[in-house]
């Protein structure tokens, strides 16, 4: 274990993505440590990270990770949410990562655009930044649009904006409708 007092979620995940490696577990890191890849900073308590799985891979991961001394507790949405799954990662010192099991509505090639980023002495995969805006679209939540906002008036090279557009409407017309609403402002 990484950490050694609260605060220190990005070193829990350091931990967590050796398992996923070993594992052969195919991740990106999403949310707002994902955020500083692209140029736009927001604090968060915990790390997310979107993983390629099934509800049963993540299970068989939450029984690894407790093996490694991490506590683990696996959630499954119904139906209707968009997350059919998620394994909550912490450790004694209260850090957090949650390790989403899928994304309704995600496109396939996300894992293919991963931002590859060394840290720490590893080798960190990060969402691409027209995947990450358009997840932050799908979220829809006020934070959400303003991460997406960041990212795209962040300095930096011009985005796709045919994937852009691609990939947000598969999550939905409400998704695409906030896109367009970000790209405006």
């Amino acid at each position: 274990m990484r950490a050694d007092r609260a605060g220190q979620s990005a070193l829990l995940l350091l931990d967590v993505v050796e398992a996923l490696v070993r594992e052969n577990v195919e991740y990106l890191i999403i949310g707002a440590f994902a955020l500083s890849v692209h140029g736009a900073v927001r604090a968060s308590r915990d790390v997310d990270a979107l993983l390629q799985g099934s509800p049963g891979r993540l299970a068989k991961l939450g029984t690894l990770l407790e093996s490694l001394g991490f506590l683990a507790s696996l959630r499954q949405g119904d139906p209707s949410d968009p997350i059919p799954s998620m394994l909550v990662v912490s450790d004694p010192h209260g850090n957090q990562v949650d390790l989403l099991g899928g994304l309704r509505g995600l496109d396939p090639g996300v894992f293919s655009r991963a931002v590859e980023i060394p840290f720490m002495g590893a080798v960190l995969r990060f969402a691409g930044r027209e995947d990450l805006i358009a997840m932050k679209c799908f979220a829809g939540g006020p934070i959400d649009l303003a991460d997406a906002r960041s990212i795209h008036h962040a300095p930096g090279p011009p985005l796709d904006l045919d994937l852009l557009r691609t990939v947000t409407r598969r999550f939905g017309r409400d998704a695409a409708d906030r896109l367009e609403q970000v790209l405006a402002g």
